[in-house]
């Protein structure tokens, strides 16, 4: 296979309610979508760097910027023998995992396409329907919180997953548990404490949690592993893998129990798979995280939580949490029982809506050389 063309569009999508985390409140979202031509055939992608550099130092327009100049001139028109060599040909560039996965995963994309094939099989998935959960921003009130969390459980999530910080956590966990005694329920910190609150964290242990997700420094693993000593409650760690090397360097010095795959944040597929598979082969369970994806991203998400060891619910869930119209149809829907059936359609199973899509484009740009 050969990629002929690249095509760069952000779209801005309002978000059905605000999301709030450690590091701000989102409003709407820009997204960058990328488009690889291949041999006739159209891979879509989501680089899902941010509005800004909050969550990692990627963001939107370093994405743009370094897709442009340097990713996309050096995949164009390279004899492919599959998707996963892209990977090798980006490797000379640092960094920019989300915007190297935007160009793999399409590539991907378009190589399922090309062969008929639905592309959870061509990663090698072996799972027809994958478990759910959901993850809530902090909000106004704990009231309205927990109206959420009610909204979400009636509608099937098998997981609760609720955003702290300090100041908007353990009165919180506490109202939770008191209304939903056994619920399985996680929090997720982004960074926002230090090991000098390692007492403060423990008192985390008492509300009976799946885990607490990456609640210290984001590039970190040795301080994670002195803080899982100190917790009865699992840690998992999110921003802190970048890669496979990370990830068995987590799992080696018990830095985690469990591991949060972001494919964007890892760099596409292929690196996924690795991360995947060192934490099968050392029986830590991982699960799919979410970035605000619209259903371009969000179908990606599906095909790789279809890997054997997603043993945890992940955050793909419905679009209409996110979105009035998503830019997929069918869009993702999720079951009465909390999981999504994967499709046996060729690539993500779902079709693009491009009309909408370039209805929303504030920009565009194909890179052909």
């Amino acid at each position: 296979m050969k990629i002929e063309t690249v095509t760069l569009r952000e779209i801005q999508m309002p978000l059905v309610h605000f999301f709030e985390t450690s590091f701000g409140r989102v409003y709407s979202r820009r997204i960058l979508l990328l488009t690889a031509r291949c041999e006739g055939i159209d891979g879509w992608a989501e680089c899902v760097a941010g509005e800004d550099p909050f969550y990692s130092s990627e963001w939107i327009e370093t994405a743009w910027s370094t897709l442009k100049h340097y990713l996309a001139p050096v995949v164009i028109g390279r004899p492919l023998a599959a998707a996963h060599d892209v990977a090798g040909l980006m490797a000379k560039v640092r960094g920019h995992r989300m915007a190297k996965a935007a160009i793999e995963n399409a590539a991907w994309d378009a190589e399922a396409r090309q062969k008929q094939q639905p592309l959870w099989k061509l990663l090698g998935g072996t799972t027809r329907e994958i478990q759910c959960g959901v993850s809530i921003g902090i909000q106004d009130s704990i009231e309205q919180l927990l109206a959420k969390i009610e909204t979400e459980l009636a509608a099937g999530y098998r997981r609760i997953k609720v955003k702290v910080k300090p100041g908007w956590d353990l009165v919180v966990l506490e109202r939770i548990r008191s209304r939903w005694p056994d619920i399985v329920l996680s929090c997720d910190a982004n960074s926002a404490y230090t090991l000098d609150e390692v007492e403060h964290l423990r008192k985390f242990d008492r509300f009976q949690l799946l885990m607490i997700e990456q609640p210290l420094w984001n590039d970190d693993i040795y301080y994670h592993a002195r803080l899982q000593r100190e917790l009865r409650t699992a840690i998992c760690l999110d921003e802190s893998i970048r890669h496979a090397r990370d990830t068995a360097a987590a799992v080696e010095t018990g830095a985690c129990r469990i591991v949060n795959i972001k494919v964007g944040r890892v760099g596409g597929f292929s690196e996924a798979r690795k991360v995947h598979d060192v934490c099968q082969a050392n029986n830590v369970p991982v699960w799919c995280g979410g970035m605000l994806e619209s259903g371009v991203g969000r179908a990606h998400n599906i095909a790789l939580s279809t890997l054997p060891n997603f043993r945890l619910p992940g955050d793909v869930s419905a679009s209409k949490r996110y979105w009035k119209e998503d830019i997929i149809e069918p869009e993702v829907e999720v079951s009465a029982q909390g999981t999504i059936a994967v499709s046996d359609q060729p690539g993500t199973g779902y079709q693009i809506r491009q009309d909408l899509i370039e209805k929303l484009a504030v920009r565009k740009e194909t890179i052909d050389s």
